[in-house]
């Protein structure tokens, strides 16, 4: 994984002009259930903070595409558990985790709307509550506007810092 972060994060400095579509893909990949589960992009969106800030591509076509393939992911985790109901579980690689739809829907049962926030912040729950969302049929406007709130907040949390910690870095040189 560490090589291809490595790859990624050099053809970014490389093509800036690729950067948008890039970090969208890559939260994309994060935030849609199943692929999230095979390519874990955290790290990669945490090192297009820095990048950012130190490498003059500007941060705020960044954040919205960060953000943009957030929201869709998880839409699309949530209409594929609204379609698939409980029928989910049982396809791959949802079937090697047999755990991770039971724990998040106790999450869900929970949490209400406020796990679809919450969520996004933890990796196997960003996995499973839109799916979750989805299959119990959660009003479409309630999970859509926590999506897109806690798309925004997910993709700042992880792109601010590293966003200022750059724009230091810049500095000292």
């Amino acid at each position: 994984m560490e090589a291809y972060a490595t790859t990624v994060i050099e053809f970014v400095k490389a093509n800036q002009g690729w950067a948008p579509l890039i970090i969208f893909l890559l939260t994309f990949a994060e935030s849609l259930a199943v692929l999230s589960l095979i390519v874990p992009a955290w790290a990669m969106i945490i090192a297009f903070g820095p990048l950012v800030g130190a490498g003059g591509i500007p941060f705020w076509p960044i954040l919205i595409a960060a953000a943009l393939g957030a929201i869709l992911g998880d839409a699309v985790s949530y209409w594929v558990g609204y379609y698939f109901k409980d029928g989910i579980g049982k396809i791959w690689p949802l079937s090697r985790h047999p755990d991770l739809l039971p724990k998040g829907h106790a999450f869900f049962e929970k949490w209400g709307v406020w796990a679809i926030f919450i969520g996004r912040f933890s990796g196997p729950l960003r996995a499973s509550v839109p799916l979750v969302a989805g299959m119990v049929g959660m009003s479409q406007w309630k999970f859509q506007i926590a999506n897109v709130v806690s798309a925004f907040v997910w993709a700042g949390a992880l792109l601010v810092p590293g966003n200022f910690l750059g724009q230091y870095l810049k500095w000292l040189h």
